[in-house]
């Protein structure tokens, strides 16, 4: 079976975790990018978030981050990727237990997270939202007002950005619910287990659009939050294959290659070139 063909089916990922084997090997004695080259391809850690990430019925990985991450690592003369889904605590962790050899996932830049993992240039920018019922009963528009409110609980990725923002703007660890995935998200949001649920918005407009439910709102952007933008993610011992990403991924913005792939996503390619990791790692936000 070719690489490209194993690259897009989830089902075997065995295979893929059991050529990490020989990645994991003692002080990487080969270069990383020569050994991913060798493969055939890169495991990614992913969310299944569209726009961000999706992984079709018949597990073809698609999304922004997977698409963009393809077509530089087939620059690189790695001829595809393998994604594994996780949640978004668990991405870097299993990144630095080489579970992955990147996180494309939306993971947005921080502070803290440039610390623990080597990051490329920007490549997806977007801000927060929220799904609220129809009408927005709690009348909510910013985390500070689920922290006022005593009855509003809201739903969020565990690990994610919106988590620590609520949990930032003083909304109660008990009011704050971990959810394992967007769709999750919307039927506790449906069932009237939570009062709002928060992602970027993109992720959010994708959602509920699907869902087509009329009593459902969207929000946004949420007010007071930041803009974000994240980058392929690499552990920080791989900073040879983070650089060759990020010339590939330079290239493909000013040929106008990086636009066409992430725009029909929703998401703006001048946002992404009008940052920078160095800005980014340095927000206090």
């Amino acid at each position: 079976m070719k690489h490209s063909t194993i690259a897009r089916k989830l089902g075997i990922i065995a295979a893929a975790t059991a050529a990490s084997m020989t990645l994991a090997a003692p002080a990487l004695a080969a270069d990383t990018l020569e050994t991913l080259r060798e493969q055939g391809f890169a495991r990614i850690g992913i969310a299944n978030e569209p726009p961000y990430t999706a992984v079709k019925p018949d597990g073809t990985v698609s999304g922004a981050a997977p698409d963009v991450a393809r077509a530089v690592m087939k620059k690189l003369g790695v001829d595809d990727v393998v994604a594994s889904i996780s949640e978004y605590g668990a991405m870097i962790p299993g990144l630095q237990a080489r579970r992955f050899d990147a996180v494309t996932a939306g993971l947005f830049m921080k502070p803290e997270r440039c610390k623990a993992v080597a990051y490329s240039e920007p490549i997806l920018c977007d801000a927060e939202a929220f799904a609220l019922k129809k009408g927005n009963p709690l009348n909510l528009a910013s985390y500070e007002d689920i922290a006022k409110n005593p009855k509003a609980r809201i739903g969020a990725p565990g690990g994610g950005t919106e988590e620590k923002l609520a949990l930032q703007a003083g909304v109660p660890r008990d009011r704050v619910i971990v959810v394992p995935d967007p769709q999750s998200g919307l039927k506790m949001l449906q069932d009237g287990r939570i009062d709002v649920y928060s992602l970027p918005v993109l992720s959010i407009n994708d959602l509920v659009a699907k869902a087509k439910d009329p009593n459902v709102e969207v929000v946004a952007p949420v007010k007071g939050a930041p803009v974000y933008c994240d980058g392929a993610a690499f552990r920080k011992q791989d900073t040879a294959l983070r650089d060759a990403f990020d010339k590939v991924l330079a290239e493909m913005k000013a040929s106008g290659e990086f636009a066409k792939i992430i725009e029909p996503y929703g998401f703006s390619a001048e946002a992404a070139k009008q940052t920078s990791r160095e800005k980014l790692c340095a927000a206090s936000n």
